[in-house]
C-alpha cells in the first residue's frame, strides 16, 4: 500500500544531528523518494518512540501535514525564561535587603516613595562596603561547598533504598535510584543538635549562617548557574538511540538557548565521580542540599532570636516545626518523587538548579528570619489555629495520594475497591470516586493549605527598627536595646512574608495546567469524558 507525501512535508528542517535513530531513518526513506511503503514507513518510524515527533493515520494515509510537531513554549516562552533566568537571583537579594536587621521590613525610607534616593536606601540596608564585591566570599563558598560534600558523603556511605524508576521513553528501560535523604539529614541535624548543646545559641554554625547570609545566598545562586551551565553543554553529548540510558526532555529541546537552558535539555543526567560512583544530579539536587538547608537556615534565625531577646516565641518555634516536618516526611517518602513531573517530565536545567538550591531553602525561611527580629507571640489559641489549618491540608494531601497509589498498586484494597473510574482506551484506568471524584487535583489544594501557616504565624507583617533609648511606646526591645515597633510599616511586611503563599498558589495552578495539557495528549477524547465527570481542577466548587 503507498500514499503520496505533501510538497511541504518538512523533511528533518534542522538536520539529523540529534534526532533520534528512527526519525533519521525516516529522514533518509523520506529524502530518497517521494513514495514510500506505508509498512516501511511504519518501521522506520516507529510510532512508540517517535510520537512526539511525527503523525501518521492508522489506515496508513497521511494526516493533515505530517509535519514535525510544534514545539510548546510554557513560562511564557523565551522572554518569560529570560526573565525568571535573571530576575529571579534579583529578587531573592531584594528580599534580603529590603526586609532586613538593620532598619525594618521594608526599610522604612521605601515606605516614602517620593523623598526615596539610593544613597538613602543603601543607609538603611545592610549593602557591603565594599558594593556588589561583598554579595560573596571565597571563604564562604568554600564553605557551601563543603556542605555539599558532606551531603555527597552521605548520600554514598549510608545505607539507602535502591529501587527502579519510571521506563525511560526511548529505551524502556528505567534507571536505578539511591535513596536515604531522610537519614542524612537526621544525622546532620543530630550533629547540629549536639552543638547547640554544647555552645547554645553561639553556635558557629548559627552565627556562621546569620553574618554571611548574603554571601551564602550569592555562592548557592552561582552554583545554581554553573550547574544548570553544565547540564544544558553536556546534554549535547546525548547520543541517538539511547546507547546510554541518556534522553532529551520533550519540552527542553526547542532548539531556543534561552529556553531550553531554562527548561532543562537533558532528562535525567548522571554524573560519574571518583570515589563516589554515579549520581543522579537530578534528584539528589530535589530532596538534598536545598531541603536540608531549608531547615538549618530556620534554625539558625531561631538561635538569632534568642540572641536578640534570649527567648524564643511560639510562632518562631511553631513555622520551624512544621516546615521541618514538611521536609522530613517529604524525604522520608523521597521514592515518590519518581512520579513527579519534575523527574519524569523535566529536563535538568536552572528552573531545578536554582529552585533547588537558592529558591527553595533562601525564600521559604522568609518567615524565620522576619520573626528573628519581630517575635509574634500566638498563644495556645492561635498555635491551635494554625495546627488545624495545617492538619487539615496534610490529612487531604497525605490521604488523596495514598487513595491514587492503592487504586494504581492495589485495587482490590477495601478503601479503593469499587470506586467509579473511566477506563481508557490505553489500558489505563482514571479514577472519579472518593477524594478524586472532587477535583481532579485535589492534593494540590491540600499542598497549599498544609503550607499556608508558614505565613500566618507572621501575623500582620511588618516592623521599623529604632536605635537604644528611643523609649516609643508599644517597643520590643532587643537585649542590645534596639526597639522594634510596626508603626507605619505595619502590614506592608506581608508583600515578604506572605510572598511564599501566593507564589505557591500560582505554581499549583500552573502546574495542574501543564498536567492538563500532558494527560490531554497522553488520553485524548478519554480525558475529555474525564473532566465532563470530575469538573474541578483543585478546590471544589471554586477552580
Amino acid at each position: 500500500m503507498h500514499g503520496p507525501i505533501p510538497q511541504n512535508l518538512p523533511v528533518c528542517p534542522n538536520g539529523l544531528r540529534g534526532q533520534p535513530g528512527p526519525v533519521r531513518q525516516l529522514c533518509r526513506v523520506l529524502n530518497r523518494s517521494r513514495r514510500v511503503d506505508i509498512r516501511s514507513f511504519r518501521q522506520a518510524l516507529d510510532l512508540k518512540k517517535c510520537q512526539s515527533h511525527f503523525f501518521v493515520s492508522i489506515n496508513g494515509t497521511w494526516d493533515r501535514s505530517m509535519a514535525v510537531k510544534k514545539h510548546k513554549y510554557e513560562f511564557g516562552g523565551p522572554p518569560g525564561a529570560f526573565g525568571i533566568v535573571f530576575g529571579l537571583p534579583v529578587l531573592l537579594w531584594t528580599f534580603f535587603f529590603v526586609c532586613n536587621d538593620k532598619s525594618g521590613c521594608p526599610a522604612p525610607s521605601t515606605l516614602s516613595p517620593r523623598t526615596l534616593s539610593l544613597e538613602k536606601l543603601k543607609a538603611e540596608i545592610p549593602w557591603p562596603a565594599d558594593g556588589i564585591w561583598g554579595f560573596c566570599s571565597w571563604e564562604v563558598f568554600g564553605w557551601t561547598l563543603a556542605y555539599y560534600f558532606l551531603s555527597l558523603v552521605l548520600h554514598v556511605v549510608l545505607p539507602a533504598q535502591e529501587v527502579l524508576g519510571t521506563k525511560l521513553r526511548e529505551s524502556g528501560r528505567p534507571l536505578k535510584y539511591r535513596f536515604n535523604a531522610f537519614s542524612a539529614t537526621v544525622l546532620q541535624l543530630a550533629a547540629l543538635a549536639v552543638g547547640t548543646y554544647l555552645k547554645g545559641a553561639d553556635f558557629v554554625v548559627w552565627t556562621y549562617i546569620s553574618d554571611n547570609y548574603l554571601q551564602l545566598l550569592t555562592a548557592n545562586i552561582i552554583i545554581g548557574y554553573l550547574l544548570s551551565v553544565y547540564c544544558y553543554v553536556c546534554s549535547f553529548s546525548v547520543k541517538p538511540g539511547n546507547t546510554e540510558n541518556r534522553e532529551l526532555a520533550v519540552g527542553g529541546n526547542t532548539g531556543s538557548l534561552i529556553y531550553d537552558f531554562y527548561i532543562g535539555r537533558e532528562l535525567n543526567p548522571r554524573v560519574t565521580l571518583p570515589l563516589f560512583g554515579e549520581i543522579d544530579i537530578k534528584t539528589w539536587f530535589e530532596f538534598r542540599p536545598g531541603l536540608t538547608g531549608w531547615i538549618i537556615l530556620n534554625l539558625a534565625f531561631c538561635a538569632k532570636q534568642y540572641r536578640n531577646y534570649g527567648y524564643l516565641s511560639d510562632s518562631i518555634i511553631f513555622t520551624t516545626a512544621v516546615q521541618a516536618y514538611y521536609v522530613l516526611e517529604g524525604q522520608y517518602y523521597e521514592v515518590g518523587v519518581l512520579t513527579m513531573m519534575d523527574i519524569i517530565t523535566d529536563g535538568m536545567g536552572f528552573m531545578l538548579s536554582f529552585g533547588d538550591i537558592a529558591w527553595v531553602p533562601f525564600l521559604y525561611s522568609t518567615q524565620t528570619r522576619y520573626l528573628s527580629i519581630y517575635p509574634v507571640h500566638l498563644g495556645w489559641t492561635g498555635i491551635a489555629s494554625v495546627f488545624a489549618v495545617f492538619a487539615t491540608g496534610l490529612y487531604i494531601f497525605r490521604s488523596s495520594n495514598t487513595q491514587k497509589k492503592l487504586f494504581r498498586t492495589q485495587p482490590d484494597h477495601p478503601s479503593v475497591k469499587g470506586m467509579p473510574f473511566i477506563q481508557t482506551k490505553r489500558g489505563t484506568k482514571l479514577l472519579t470516586g472518593g477524594w478524586w471524584g472532587m477535583s481532579r487535583h485535589i492534593n494540590y489544594f491540600g499542598d497549599w493549605l498544609q503550607a499556608s501557616p508558614f505565613s500566618a504565624p507572621t501575623a500582620i507583617a511588618g516592623y521599623i527598627i529604632l536605635p537604644a533609648g528611643s523609649a516609643v511606646s508599644g517597643a520590643i526591645t532587643m537585649l542590645d536595646g534596639r526597639e522594634v515597633v510596626q508603626g507605619a510599616a505595619r502590614g506592608w511586611g506581608m508583600l515578604f512574608t506572605y510572598f511564599y503563599v501566593l507564589y505557591f498558589a500560582i505554581l499549583l495552578i500552573h502546574r495542574e495546567g501543564r498536567d492538563d495539557v500532558a494527560c490531554s495528549e497522553k488520553y485524548g477524547e478519554d480525558w475529555e469524558k474525564y473532566k465532563k465527570t470530575v469538573k474541578w481542577r483543585i478546590l471544589p466548587g471554586v477552580y
